[in-house]
């Protein structure tokens, strides 16, 4: 039974009474601003300061409740750390007249907000340079999709000041918040590998900055292999969370195609932990879009059940999909049953999704619905 820690309240009224009960003669009563009542008062606040302390210090004992930098320690000691917040990177292309370049250093505007700096001198052929690019600020705002707007700050002789976005930038992650660092601390403690097993492959790949959900399938590729799918449900939110880049192995990694983007940085990553032998490919699912239709919501079905009727559906998706994942009619009916609309009726899916390859990966579709 866990322990109920008084309030304010009742350490003040047990305060008061432990006066009363003190055998002082006489005393049958205190003035509400007697110099007693207010010693009493003030006795009891720090007794219950201490309560709150102690409450405080049980919170930092155990990994699941421990916060801050106490939970970074607790994951030190596994192995596991706090996902910084990473940059964007990709590459950007201008007409040029000549054999002018983009020199390294030069900022260039994406999307007219976001700035980002060049890391190299610029490639020029056939009146077009390529110049690979970081953003200047981490975070995931900064995953530019390819054929977006790219300006240069500050005219670059021989070059046209408006270009666009060659290669998307990727990479781009927000800062791992606590919820999300505290499951992997967990699940450190819970898998106390670290040899290779397929939820060692899934730690490694979910430690990567922007990774937000990961699956093994070992002998995927064939005897040996070993492939990750993973999804970056908060840097890629604008492209369903799917990463950008091709599937591949590691550049370090001879023996396969080498990825390209998202895939490519959690390949090289995960290159630096796993055993020896197996040839690791990172890919990313193939979305299966599922069409909803649901009807006789009568005069329910308005803009606001709507809007509740899709995030539970987007909910169950993000709980129970993965590649290769058959999802089953009473998970959907579970979710859409939990906002509590007095009628429905889900004509459509009418049996389980069952994904059509081993990539695939069920998702939401196109949302009807009918009174």
């Amino acid at each position: 039974m866990p322990y109920a820690r008084p309030t304010l309240t009742q350490l003040r009224q047990q305060a008061l009474q432990d006066v009363l009960d003190g055998g002082i003669s006489n005393v049958s009563a205190v003035l509400r601003f007697s110099v007693i009542t207010v010693i009493t008062y003030a006795l009891a606040g720090l007794a219950w300061l201490h309560y709150g302390y102690l409450d405080w210090i049980a919170k930092q004992a155990v990994p699941w409740t421990a916060t801050d930098e106490y939970l970074a320690a607790w994951g030190a000691l596994k192995g596991i750390y706090l996902k910084d917040a990473t940059a964007a990177s990709g590459s950007v292309t201008f007409t040029v007249t000549g054999n002018n370049i983009i020199p390294a250093g030069t900022t260039i505007i994406l999307g007219g907000a976001l700035s980002a700096i060049t890391t190299a001198d610029s490639v020029t052929i056939n009146g077009q340079t390529v110049a690979q690019a970081e953003c200047s600020s981490t975070g995931a705002a900064g995953n530019i999709a390819a054929g977006s707007l790219a300006t240069l700050s500050s005219p670059v002789e021989g070059v046209q000041t408006t270009g666009s976005v060659s290669t998307a930038f990727t990479g781009g992650a927000d800062i791992e918040t606590q919820d999300e660092f505290r499951s992997r601390v967990l699940d450190a403690y819970q898998n106390p590998g670290g040899y290779g097993t397929a939820a060692d492959y899934k730690e490694w790949a979910e430690a990567v900055a922007g990774v937000t959900r990961a699956w093994v399938v070992p002998n995927g590729f064939g005897s040996g292999s070993v492939v990750i799918y993973v999804m970056m449900d908060d840097a890629n939110a604008a492209e369903g969370g799917f990463p950008q880049g091709t599937d591949g192995a590691s550049s370090n990694d001879t023996r396969y195609t080498t990825a390209t983007g998202d895939q490519l940085t959690v390949a090289n990553a995960v290159w630096e932990k796993e055993p020896a032998t197996p040839l690791v490919v990172v890919c990313a699912p193939i979305a299966q879009a599922t069409d909803f239709v649901i009807s006789d919501l009568g005069s329910e079905n308005t803009e606001a059940n709507q809007a509740l009727i899709k995030a539970a559906l987007q909910d169950m998706f993000l709980r129970l999909s993965g590649p290769g994942v058959t999802i089953h009619e009473n998970a959907w009916q579970e979710a859409v049953a939990a906002i509590g609309l007095s009628s429905y009726d889900i004509t459509s899916p009418s049996g389980p999704i069952v994904p059509e390859t081993a990539g695939s990966m069920p998702v939401l579709g196109t949302l009807t619905t009918e009174s």
